[in-house]
């Protein structure tokens, strides 16, 4: 199941967006297109910048992200990283997790919503803790 997001723009930097358009070619060829299908349909969205230009409150890969559900305000947080680095005990989630596609490219107070086994979730992104650009990383 796909996520659903708001109607907000996403901004992806060019080096994000280049790296990320490699990984959708190449999980394409091995899989199919179903697990890339949400990927490649934000990215065909996505505003490009050079890292340089992206404000500190956008979600880039490897932002470190506090999320928050909208109904029951309970928090987590959860890096977004490339499929080889995910690492669920320390909240490394694959960009191909719908979650983290979902949050991809969002800035602080976008809202976001995915289906769940029971339903629908809503969250909304609370702060970005860690954003590689805004760190001088990229």
């Amino acid at each position: 199941m796909k996520p659903k997001r708001q109607s907000n723009p996403i901004y992806v930097t060019l080096l994000d967006y280049d790296r990320l358009i490699r990984l959708v070619q190449a999980e394409r060829a091995a899989h199919g297109n179903e697990r890339i299908a949400a990927l490649s349909q934000e990215l065909k969205r996505a505003q490009l910048l050079a890292p340089d230009e992206v404000q500190p409150d956008v979600v880039t890969m490897n932002s470190r992200v506090r999320l928050r559900e909208l109904t029951t305000r309970a928090e987590f947080e959860i890096t977004l990283v490339y499929p080889p680095f995910a690492d669920i005990a320390t909240r490394k989630i694959s960009i191909l997790a719908p979650v983290a596609t979902a949050v991809l490219g969002c800035r602080v107070g976008d809202q976001v919503d995915w289906p769940l086994p029971k339903g629908q979730a809503t969250y909304w992104v609370d702060a970005i803790l860690h954003q590689p650009e805004a760190a001088g990383i990229s």
